[in-house]
């Protein structure tokens, strides 16, 4: 599936649903959290395989996800630092640290995209 860059839900379990944002573009991608103080609820960075924080303010949650969606690998980064890439991700999910512990996100879980709009 090709994305685009909006809105939308993301589906964690058969309970959690979290607002969206997706970063399908080099220049949305790029920009990321970048010059936020915070996050609500979780961005798609999508295709990516790895991030950093450098210049964020705050540390965030990191989901490393296949091309089926399915958890690779779960982090926590704090700010200015690199991620190492992950071969088999497809897209990231960035939150505020702490929130996918939270959801109940862990490697093997599979998360669904509700609802995307553009803007």
């Amino acid at each position: 599936m090709a994305y685009q860059d909006g809105t939308g839900i993301l589906r964690v379990g058969h309970d959690t649903t979290v607002p969206l944002e997706v970063a399908a573009s080099y220049r949305a991608r790029t920009r990321g959290l970048l010059g936020r103080d915070g996050v609500e609820g979780a961005m798609l960075l999508t295709p990516a395989a790895s991030v950093h924080t450098f210049r964020m303010r705050f540390p965030i949650d990191v989901a490393y996800l296949d091309r089926r969606l399915r958890v690779v690998a779960v982090t926590t980064m704090p700010p200015n630092r690199l991620g190492l890439p992950r071969p088999r991700a497809r897209h990231v999910l960035e939150a505020r640290a702490g929130a996918m512990a939270g959801w109940g996100l862990r490697p093997g879980a599979t998360v669904a995209l509700e609802r995307l709009v553009q803007p």
